[in-house]
């Protein structure tokens, strides 16, 4: 029929019962079916249901120029409306040729629902249809769940029999940092090509990805952009780094089943599970985590911890380390890229065309190979543990210097109280690992030796960490410094208790005003009693010194 106010056709009620009878089962019990359609996120279910239960007539044509022409003719006679799929030469109630076709064009939803078969040559039987169909998933916007995907889900079924998709996936809306939609008007829009120009289009895909967290929008921003740049940037200096100790071709292979060093069988061991990790994620649609996977295993995992436990190695005159260590480095990045090109696919192709290819092999396209393959010989936990206990080490020494303030280039002395025999062999087959990474200037493992007086310390995995502080610091200098910054810490409070003491200004000022002065206080309290602490260590090491 026709909409009675603007005449448009449309197209007759197709209610509940029929979609049933065409899927042969309840949309509810058909999505529990294993093997057939899923929705990602599943929340998105009810409103796909509820659309279902309350379907109403949709409007099916449109006013454009390209599209179905709706197979709709008038007879100029007796007005009669013939509708069929062959073009009438009559008019069926009155004879008369003289018939006209309806100018309009079907909506864009009746092309779209048929998009999943009738691009694969359908409805003959095409070896693309019965290959391709159905098809894997389906990447859309929540907002066209039942304007497109319902109705490509009912023709799907209707004509072959089966939904035309396993997965449906139902991407967020990109907004601005404060949520809301971007628009011309409000002038909060972010230009993507503008971004891409000043960020590079690796940052911008990663900074999306990051964020596209199932059933949540994106909140965008440029400050976020610009710190995925500094994510490609690391990227780009490890393999510059990378490339700089590798030689021409790809180092030899190396048995990684065989005896490697306790951060060598780390960080393999890690990039095994980030392999696992970032496959499930991708698996389930969550690419935000994969993303952040990738994140945390190139930049706190390889980079910040891998390349400097390396470099003692790559410089060993031992060429069996040596050799080990250049072929675990070429390894490790180069699976690496492969982890993180579908998200990154530029910076990461650079990189693939610059890194050394085993001998006798031709380079390739990073793009056409393969997902890295699992090892398990490389899955190894109980050395992994080890190595991040080595590692809790090095950060209790590194967090004493900050709290001290002593600069993390100073070099330091350390005495280590291991809390057994196998934490104390430990310790000493990684010496030269935390020599290098803790910058010590002497280190001291064993229980047996007194604790000085005057030292800072901290307890991991079971081992007491202490830093002796006489001969580390000018003490006498540091406790003037200390003297200063508590005096004007003191004056701060003070000026802030004046004011949160003044009944005036508690009860007139702004209730953010005055909770910002509250929190501003207990801030300079806290570094007020730091500093003090800081200042009674010094102070009693200045006189165990003296």
């Amino acid at each position: 029929g026709r909409c009675y106010r603007c005449h448009t056709v449309v197209e007759p009620h197709v209610s509940r019962q029929w979609f049933v009878a065409t899927t042969k089962m309840a949309p509810a019990a058909r999505a529990a079916v294993p093997g057939l359609t899923r929705l990602f996120p599943e929340t998105w279910l009810k409103t796909y249901y509820h659309w279902l239960d309350t379907i109403r007539d949709w409007c099916i044509s449109r006013q454009i120029w390209w599209g179905h022409r709706i197979p709709a003719w008038t007879c100029r006679n007796c007005g009669e409306l013939v509708v069929a799929e062959t073009a009438p030469s009559v008019c069926p109630q009155c004879g008369c040729a003289e018939l006209d076709q309806d100018e309009d064009v079907l909506d864009t939803w009746f092309s779209s629902a048929l998009w999943p078969f009738s691009t694969l040559g359908w409805p003959e039987t095409t070896p693309e249809l019965k290959r391709w169909y159905p098809t894997s998933v389906l990447v859309t916007g929540f907002d066209i769940l039942f304007f497109w995907v319902a109705r490509m889900m009912m023709m799907g079924q209707h004509f072959l029999g089966e939904p035309p998709f396993r997965d449906i996936y139902l991407h967020a809306l990109v907004r601005d940092a404060q949520g809301q939609k971007m628009s011309k008007s409000k002038g909060n829009g972010i230009d993507p090509l503008a971004m891409i120009e000043k960020y590079g289009c690796d940052a911008l895909r990663f900074t999306l990805t990051a964020f596209a967290a199932m059933g949540r929008d994106i909140r965008l921003s440029e400050e976020r952009i610009e710190g995925y740049r500094h994510f490609v940037n690391k990227l780009w200096n490890a393999a510059r780094f990378a490339l700089m100790n590798l030689p021409g071709d790809a180092p030899a292979p190396v048995d990684l089943s065989g005896p490697v060093s306790q951060h060598e069988a780390w960080i393999l061991h890690r990039l095994e599970s980030a392999k696992l990790d970032m496959d499930q994620a991708l698996e389930d649609y969550r690419f935000n985590d994969a993303a952040q996977c990738g994140y945390r295993f190139l930049w706190n995992e390889f980079c910040d911890w891998y390349l400097e436990l390396a470099k003692p190695d790559m410089a060993s005159e031992d060429a069996a380390v040596r050799g080990r260590a250049r072929y675990v480095l070429w390894l490790v990045l180069r699976e690496t890229l492969l982890l993180l090109h579908p998200i990154m696919p530029f910076v990461t192709a650079e990189i693939w065309r610059a890194l050394p290819v085993p001998a006798g092999q031709e380079a390739t396209d990073i793009a056409l190979e393969p997902y890295p393959p699992a090892r398990p010989e490389c899955v190894r936990p109980d050395e992994s543990r080890a190595m991040e206990f080595v590692q809790g080490v090095i950060v209790a020494v590194r967090t004493i210097k900050a709290e001290l303030g002593i600069s993390p280039t100073r070099r330091v002395r350390l005495l280590l109280h291991p809390a057994d025999d196998a934490q104390c062999a430990l310790l000493e087959r990684n010496r030269v690992c935390l020599e290098t990474l803790a910058r010590l200037e002497e280190l001291t493992i064993d229980a047996a030796v007194p604790a000085p007086t005057a030292a800072a310390s901290a307890v991991t995995g079971g081992c007491q960490v202490i830093v002796p502080l006489a001969g580390t610091v000018d003490l006498a200098d540091e406790l003037t410094r200390l003297d200063k910054e508590l005096a004007k810490l003191e004056k701060d409070m003070t000026d802030v208790n004046r004011k949160l003491h003044n009944e005036s200004f508690v009860s007139r000022a702004p209730a953010e005003v005055v909770a910002r002065e509250r929190q501003r206080a207990a801030t300079l309290t806290d570094a007020r009693d730091k500093l003090a602490a800081r200042r009674a260590l010094f102070a009693e090491a200045l006189r165990e010194g003296s």
